[in-house]
């Protein structure tokens, strides 16, 4: 049977080996973290099963240091994943299972995309939340099918960016004791030695969020580490933070304890330095039989989930409809009515004609949809009772003893923190995370949007008070660029909705993907109803249609969110002076641009001269009217000011539409 120390070992040569043939990557991090993985993957408590890696009840392990990424991939070939000797061999390389940093989708075992650092650790979080939440909503006496840990790998960078501390101060109010994070405090970022820049009392700072935290342990010590896990597995009530002092790059003679393990290759000489030293007598990517066979998981995962299944059999034979119910939530699939659904409440609010804030249009669509939807789980970021998140099955998430009750969670101001812990429920599974802010502050939060189209998980991001509308706050809380730079993230679909049926539909669209995340915007002021044919309702859903037409149209107005309704004025003002205009309702770029050709061109015909109308930065706009076009919009801060002296301000308004209309037919 191999040795601690060989098992061990391998990390810190498939680690050493892998860089240095990318001739890229960090090997220093797997070779200092090397016996903590041992205690947890190979020794320890970490519950997962290699042939499986979804299924429900495993535990979560989340890398927030991914730049270590060679430590996760090591231990998923070493257990048994799917993931070979030439998966490793291949680190780095384009289009391979084993990425420069985890990627969610890219090989098995893999939880969240990890290495903008701290968002692994809000992400466990999330994770953590989502197993809570979900225990107490489907275990039952003695049938505790809900019940696994989320164990995270830290390091010095992810506590030094500021979503940690949002984060670690939500888990410790919330009492996550099933969350387990393991700080590799090992003194080195970057740029050397940390003490010149990271002089936090970090464990003090955890014990103040809430945390129960073991103090410093040797890290390279397997019965310490694991001592401390059976300390932390202890305290039900708060998550812990073990704190454990390492060697960056241990066992490398000459480059141990120094910044050149950290992100650069050891080199050919330090590497046979290295195998000499550890006592690693072995080629490079060789991994002798006994290692291979003490550190395999696929028979101990098979018997955890075969346990589970026979707990859950019992599980659905008592309880089928919960059964049923977690089945389906966890499968990520719409109940079987949902189509009438949607169509129900389409009608009812068509019917209504209601002239209100498409916020408040957002609430009404949460109260529509969310009675049928129990997995829908709101927040904001302390502004519940401006973005309208809660609706009126709605209750605020407290703690009640070691329980959390609830189901519309206050994030306090914490945009950053609450979106990627959004993003951390959604990958746990199980329910469909939404939270708000208003759009100026989607910035705090812009990275974890840009993580969950790049995991392409259909988080769903909501933001009100979306413009200049905004108005007497001023340029500091009126979003000018930001609805135009949300577009241009990949694969995330941004809707701006001009009125209740749009704001509906939005949320329809948004709530049916599987592999899209989308980012609704709303308006705090009231938006004009708008009257539409079945077939105008049905064409929402293609991002852009036409809203009000003429016969052969000599100019398209091309209108979204608030900005729509003067282009329908507009319209009718240049009709009575006999110039056709079509309005085209916009709500959508990103989802538009998914359309076929022909119909892009039925609702933009060629040669037919295009004005767009939105309040925001005209840039986005320029590829739908082209060189001939025109666009109203704001190149430039805003004012502070009532809403509608702002609009008047900037232009938007019926006569400075129609004589841009007469200027672009002339």
């Amino acid at each position: 049977m191999a040795s601690r120390t060989d098992l061990a070992n391998a990390i810190r040569a498939l680690a050493m080996d892998a860089v240095q043939k990318a001739n890229s990557g960090h090997p220093g991090m797997p070779m200092g973290m090397a016996e903590i993985a041992l205690a947890l993957w190979g020794e320890g408590p970490y519950r997962h099963n290699p042939q499986n890696p979804h299924w429900a009840n495993r535990d979560r392990f989340i890398l927030s240091n991914g730049h270590g990424s060679m430590l996760q991939y090591a231990l998923l070939h070493l257990t048994g994943y799917d993931v070979s000797i030439d998966d490793l061999k291949a680190f780095r390389q384009l289009h391979s299972k084993t990425a420069g940093h985890p990627e969610y989708g890219y090989a098995p075992g893999i939880e969240t995309t990890t290495g903008p650092l701290g968002q692994g650790i809000t992400n466990a979080v999330g994770f953590a939340l989502a197993e809570k939440l979900l225990a107490r909503e489907f275990n039952q006496p003695g049938l505790d099918i809900v019940d696994h840990h989320t164990w995270c790998f830290l390091g010095d960078g992810c506590l030094m960016e500021g979503i940690s501390h949002e984060a670690a101060a939500l888990a410790g109010t919330w009492g996550l004791g099933k969350l387990i994070a393991f700080w590799d405090d090992n003194g080195i970022s970057i740029d050397g030695h940390v003490e010149g820049w990271f002089t936090d009392d970090t464990p003090g700072r955890f014990e103040a969020y809430g945390w129960h935290v073991v103090r410093p342990i040797d890290g390279h010590n397997p019965d310490a580490v694991l001592k401390a896990i059976e300390e932390a597995k202890a305290v039900t009530d708060k998550p812990s933070l073990i704190c454990c002092k390492t060697i960056i790059g241990k066992g490398s003679p000459n480059k141990a304890d120094s910044h050149d393990s950290h992100g650069s290759p050891l080199g050919e000489a330090e590497i046979a330095a290295t195998r000499a030293a550890i006592g690693w007598n072995h080629g490079p990517f060789e991994i002798p039989a006994d290692v291979y066979a003490g550190w395999d998981k696929k028979a101990a995962g098979a018997a955890w989930e075969a346990e589970w299944n026979e707990l859950f059999a019992k599980y659905e034979a008592a309880h089928p409809q919960l059964a049923a119910e977690f089945k389906r939530r966890n499968a990520h699939e719409l109940p079987g009515n949902w189509n009438e659904i949607v169509a129900a409440a389409v009608a009812e609010t068509n019917a209504k004609a209601e002239t209100i804030a498409t916020r408040k249009a957002s609430q009404n669509a949460l109260n529509a949809f969310v009675p049928s939807l129990p997995e829908m789980l709101g927040g904001s970021a302390d502004l519940t009772g401006s973005v309208f998140t809660n609706w009126k099955g709605s209750t605020p998430l407290k703690r009640e003893g070691n329980a959390l009750v609830g189901n519309h969670i206050s994030y306090g101001v914490r945009e950053f923190g609450m979106a990627a812990i959004m993003n951390g429920i959604q990958l746990h599974g199980g329910w469909r995370p939404y939270g708000a802010t208003f759009l100026m502050f989607s910035e705090y939060a812009r990275n974890a949007l840009r993580m969950a189209a790049l995991m392409k998980i259909p988080t769903l991001f909501v933001f009100t008070h979306d413009s200049i509308g905004l108005g007497e706050d001023g340029p500091t809380h009126q979003a000018v660029e930001q609805t135009a730079t949300l577009r241009l993230i990949p694969n995330m679909n941004v809707w701006r909705p001009a009125d209740t049926v749009e704001s509906l539909v939005a949320w329809a669209h948004a709530i049916e993907q599987k592999e899209t995340p989308s980012t609704l915007i709303f308006s705090r002021q009231n938006l004009q109803f708008q009257a539409r044919s079945d077939e105008q309702i049905a064409n929402i859903r293609k991002g852009g249609y036409v809203l009000r037409d003429a016969a052969n149209p000599q100019v398209v107005l091309i209108g979204t969110g608030s900005e729509l309704d003067v282009a329908v004025k507009a319209a009718a003002v240049l009709g009575e002076q006999g110039i056709a205009a079509r309005v085209v309702s916009m709500p959508s770029t990103n989802v538009f641009d998914k359309q076929d050709k022909a119909y892009q061109a039925s609702v933009l015909p060629a040669g037919v001269p295009r004005i767009a109308i939105e309040a925001g930065v005209t840039d986005g706009w320029r590829k739908y009217v082209g060189l001939e076009g025109d666009v109203v919009g704001l190149d430039r801060f805003g004012e502070s000011a009532p809403a509608g002296e702002l609009f008047k301000l900037f232009g938007f308004t019926v006569d400075n539409l129609v004589a841009k209309a007469k200027a672009l037919v002339k």
